[in-house]
């Protein structure tokens, strides 16, 4: 699995485990829905200072997009 894919699954597991749209999650972190969107869908690849910034409004360490737990 790439690392691209790995932290789009891993973006989409934390915001659905805390209950939270794409447009919320866009909103805490003042970044366009669209734009998680194509995140969550391996379009575009997140910089660190995105990574930190997702994992901010979401309330957990930017790590937790690198984990490999499948």
């Amino acid at each position: 699995m790439s690392l691209r894919e790995r932290v789009a699954r891993n973006l989409r597991r934390v915001r659905q485990e805390k209950s939270m749209s794409q447009e919320e999650l866009a909103h805490r972190a003042h970044v366009n829905r669209n734009y998680v969107g194509m995140l969550e869908r391996e379009e575009f690849a997140a910089s660190i200072d995105m990574l930190e910034k997702l994992a901010l409004a979401l309330g957990v360490d930017p790590v937790e997009f690198l984990r490999n737990d499948t």
